[in-house]
């Protein structure tokens, strides 16, 4: 092939690459510009929302589990995309340490500063009755919240918020960490297979002078379990105090009868039934895992909006803890609200 011949080809060649080139973008931009817009609007915003961090903000700081979160999400980053970024605290020396230790980078003056900016919002007090009024207008605004456990300190003052939250349709759960737990969902399937049981005894700490709210400050621990094991059905209690040693009596609706031993010496929670083969610990077969059921299901919660606890549930502990916190001051037995 001649030299003349060779350049023409290479000509050709280049003029039909630019020429693909150029079509193809014009295609493509043809083909965007003719898409439905609805279509191109939810392709972009998909690719925004995957590429978006999701935020999170904190309300209270007094508590350690606040800088436990921002471990959670901002230094072991357990849940890759998410990100504690903004705490409220009590006082400003609270909202510090959380964001020291908890590795979380803006500190608010007022709690609804965080409106507009997070994605999901997570209420932590020590005492159960500053829980719910900071988060109303998160709620009404459509934010996701997890309410630390007590989820709050009266049980009417409860289902108002709850009745909101659905009138908004925005998803809220609260739960105890030892109860919401694949160690605790363990331990309830095997209770499937046991029969009959007609006395449960369950150890752990419990501070009925706690200027957090007595037996709300840490009650939820020891209560909310029994009650994903055997069902929300309490129908009475009544508290038992001799000095310093205290404990309580439950009795479900079919007639089981718990009783709760408050601790004062040591940190854990255990649980005995009794059976026809005599008293039996109640303990899980899981092994550690991580990251732990509390923690997925809330941030699954988050995502999808999909609750992982009945609201009924969650009044009905706070039902239970409101009738023990009367027991308290009464010594006889009180009914739980229903």
């Amino acid at each position: 092939m001649g030299n003349e011949a060779i350049s023409f080809q290479k000509h050709n060649m280049t003029t039909r690459r630019s020429f693909l080139n150029k079509t193809g973008k014009g295609m493509l931009l043809s083909a965007t510009m003719t898409m439905p817009l609805g279509l191109a609007s939810q392709l972009t915003s998909k690719k925004n929302k995957a590429s978006k961090p999701f935020i999170i903000g904190i309300i209270g700081a007094e508590n350690s589990h606040t800088a436990g979160f921002g471990k959670l999400f901002n230094i072991d980053k357990t849940f890759p995309g998410m990100e504690v970024k903004y705490v409220w605290g009590e006082t400003e020396e609270f909202a510090k340490t959380a964001m020291e230790k908890g590795n979380i980078p803006k500190m608010v003056k007022d709690p609804n500063e965080m409106l507009g900016k997070i994605d999901a919002l997570i209420v932590d007090h020590r005492h159960g009755k500053f829980h719910l009024e900071p988060a109303v207008p998160f709620i009404k605004a459509g934010i996701p919240a997890f309410i630390d456990k007590p989820f709050c300190y009266r049980a009417e003052e409860g289902m108002e918020f709850l009745k909101m939250a659905r009138k908004y349709g925005t998803p809220v759960t609260s739960f105890s960490s030892i109860a919401h737990s694949y160690e605790t969902f363990d331990i309830k399937e095997q209770l499937q297979h046991m029969g009959s049981l007609n006395q449960v005894v369950r150890y752990g700490p419990v501070d009925l002078e706690s200027k957090y709210g007595g037996i709300f400050f840490y009650g939820a621990h020891i209560v909310q379990p029994l009650l994903y094991m055997f069902g929300d059905t309490v129908e009475k209690v009544q508290v038992h105090k001799n000095g310093k040693n205290s404990s309580a009596s439950l009795v479900f609706q079919d007639g089981m009868l718990a009783t709760l031993i408050f601790t004062t010496k040591k940190y854990g929670w255990r649980t005995f039934v009794e059976t026809d083969e005599g008293i039996q610990e109640l303990t899980s077969r899981v092994e550690d895992k991580k990251p732990a059921k509390n923690y997925a299901d809330m941030v699954h919660m988050f995502k999808t909006g999909e609750e992982p606890r009945s609201h009924e549930s969650i009044i009905h502990c706070v039902a239970v803890l409101e009738a023990l916190e009367k027991s308290v001051e009464s010594g006889k037995w009180e009914n739980v609200a229903h």
